[in-house]
């Protein structure tokens, strides 16, 4: 009959079971500092956990043009350290050294070998990780190799960040870029008009209108909470208002418990403008526009819709899959933009038909992995 071992809060079990948790702690503490990158911040953080997790006597990391960090005993190698990382960036593979190679000036000193392994990106040497022991023995070169690539991987993920950051950074100038000439001419005209006949309605238009420009047009980050995008978008439906007077009828209903929800900045107002400039702007006698956002679960739904002039459903595939010669505000780069932050679930949902306007719904989830504020 079987028999079940029930173990003590907190109790690992087995030796090897307790080894296995100190290299994942071990390795988990190390994850965080090296996928800020390669310096030498990054480099004084993580160089004591590798030194732990090989239990060596003494461990460097250097990038090209010599050290960055050292842990462990016989710190007068660490002039010696920067002439082994340019031949270990040359040399492109893991290589032995003798003492000789890196002398301290101690006949007594106990490190004798340095195993040098070199860390890359995308094919590049960018560094070394080097091993300092009395010996080098097959499974300790084997053993530097093995962390010197699971670094470079963190250190390849890190530059993935970075491209990634760089390149959402880069959609939402894009997104900026294309903010209608048409629609600041034409806000400025109905602010304008009112100068004369209502000076006080006119001044609150104006200051509108500065708030409106100072969130579009400023350097964000990746993210906003939905609350802020909201608020934008009102003044901007404030503004269309003041021009297409009652031709333009807003309805928004927003669950209160969605308001803190994290969304990519710019991701509704493109929307928004496109159901007033495309929906309506097209459509004799106006129209009504409808904003809700929904409190389901785990998730956020929002959906922006007007009963305007519709569009050919194949036009808006074409716009999501980025045809430049569809005249429609950012549709692909909002599509974008959610798919890479939350997975490609998260696209948009567009349902239209010629006289039958458009719906555009998306989903949030309340919480996910790096996107915050």
């Amino acid at each position: 009959m079987a028999r079940w071992r029930w173990l003590r809060p907190g109790h690992l079990g087995s030796e090897g079971d307790r080894a296995t948790f100190r290299t994942l702690h071990t390795v988990s503490l190390m994850t965080a500092a090296l996928r800020t990158g390669l310096s030498t911040g990054s480099a004084e953080r993580s160089v004591r956990h590798l030194r732990s997790l090989l239990s060596a006597p003494a461990v460097a990391l250097t990038d090209t043009a010599g050290l960055l960090a050292w842990d462990g005993q016989a710190r007068p190698h660490v002039e010696g350290a920067a002439s082994l990382a340019l031949s270990g960036v040359a040399d492109g593979n893991t290589t032995v050294h003798d003492h000789a190679e890196f002398d301290c000036g101690d006949p007594t000193c106990a490190l004798r070998k340095a195993v040098v392994s070199p860390l890359t990106v995308e094919d590049n040497v960018i560094g070394t990780f080097m091993v300092f022991a009395p010996l080098a023995s097959a499974g300790l070169v084997r053993a530097t190799t093995e962390v010197a690539g699971w670094v470079s991987g963190q250190l390849e993920l890190a530059e993935l960040d970075v491209s990634r950051t760089r390149l959402m950074e880069a959609e939402v100038r894009a997104l900026r870029a294309q903010i209608s000439p048409h629609f600041v001419y034409n806000a400025l005209s109905a602010i304008a008009s009112f100068v004369r006949t209502d000076p006080d309605r006119a001044r609150e238009l104006l200051l509108d209108f500065a708030d409106f420009s100072r969130y579009s047009l400023q350097r964000h980050g990746e993210y906003t909470t939905l609350e802020e995008e909201l608020r934008s978008i009102e003044r901007y439906l404030v503004l269309e208002q003041a021009r297409f007077g009652e031709r333009l009828q807003v309805t928004l209903r927003i669950a209160p418990e969605v308001l803190p929800v994290t969304v990519p900045v710019l991701s509704l107002q493109p929307l928004v403008e496109n159901a007033v400039r495309h929906g309506l702007g097209e459509k004799e006698g106006g129209g009504r526009i409808s904003i809700s956002a929904e409190d389901h679960d785990r998730e956020a739904v929002i959906h922006i819709e007007d009963d305007g002039v519709g569009e050919d459903p194949e036009r808006v595939r074409r716009a999501l899959a980025g045809d430049s010669s569809m005249d429609s505000i950012g549709l692909s780069n909002v599509d974008e933009r959610l798919r890479t932050a939350y997975g490609d679930e998260y696209g948009l949902v567009v349902e239209t038909a010629p006289g039958a306007g458009t719906r555009v719904t998306l989903r949030v989830p309340k919480f996910a992995v790096g996107v915050r504020p």
